[in-house]
């Protein structure tokens, strides 16, 4: 895992993680509960897939799972802007940590920082601080399509992210499991999402899942119980 703390990527960065193998396919992979999510069953390099929820919905969760599978594949992957990234967390979703760059306090430089890493890495997650420029939405997506990485942008609202997504990703109502009548530990929330964006277009559809399960992992919710550690 790399983590750097400046306002600005150090110069070099992108070429000192750029891939040594080159790029085969359009596809990066998503781990397997979240792919009827996608068109094509994965991330296509060159779109954007924003992923927007109130804090402590599990919208986090969702967008760092999309580096689960790529960076397990041997993909570099990226995350701008998110000041507790939660490494034990991360872990947990299955984020092959020595694969993933953290860019945890960008400050004003956020989209800066985010721009630089695309050309180097295939998954970029970004979390801007608030609403972002139209004018930074659109540089950043075009400069995902020119260099052929996946984009992912965690907002609060659909709004907060002016371009709009090629994928549009929003998680809704909550509920934790694991608490009895003023007892009991949390062991899994349960989430609502959402699909929507340019791509989903005749596909519109809503799923619920664990963010995360018992496990740590995110996993499909069925109409059971939530399924504890073994069972995940």
């Amino acid at each position: 895992m790399f983590a750097f703390t400046p306002r600005k990527v150090p110069v070099g960065l992108a070429d000192q993680v750029r891939p040594t193998t080159p790029v085969a396919g359009r596809l990066l992979p998503v781990p397997v509960p979240l792919a009827p999510l996608f068109p094509d069953g994965a991330l296509r390099r060159g779109t954007t897939t924003t992923v927007a929820g109130l804090p402590g919905h599990g919208a986090t969760t969702l967008a760092l799972a999309l580096l689960a599978a790529a960076s397990q594949a041997g993909s570099w992957c990226a995350a701008v802007g998110l000041s507790d990234p939660g490494v034990v967390a991360a872990a947990e979703l299955g984020i092959d940590l020595r694969r993933v760059v953290f860019v945890p306090h960008p400050g004003s430089g956020w989209a800066g920082a985010a721009g630089d890493l695309l050309p180097g890495v295939d998954v970029v997650l970004v979390r801007p601080p608030g609403r972002a420029r139209q004018t930074a939405a659109r540089h950043l997506s075009a400069r995902a399509r020119e260099r052929q990485a996946a984009l992912v942008v965690l907002v609060e609202h659909v709004g907060d992210w002016p371009e709009g997504g090629d994928l549009a990703l929003s998680v809704g109502a909550i509920e934790w499991e694991g608490i009895g009548r003023g007892h009991g530990h949390l062991q899994g929330r349960r989430a609502q999402v959402r699909v929507g964006g340019r791509r989903s277009a005749g596909r519109a559809m809503e799923r619920s899942f664990w963010l995360p399960a018992g496990s740590g992992a995110v996993a499909v919710a069925g109409p059971g119980p939530e399924p504890g550690p073994e069972a995940a």
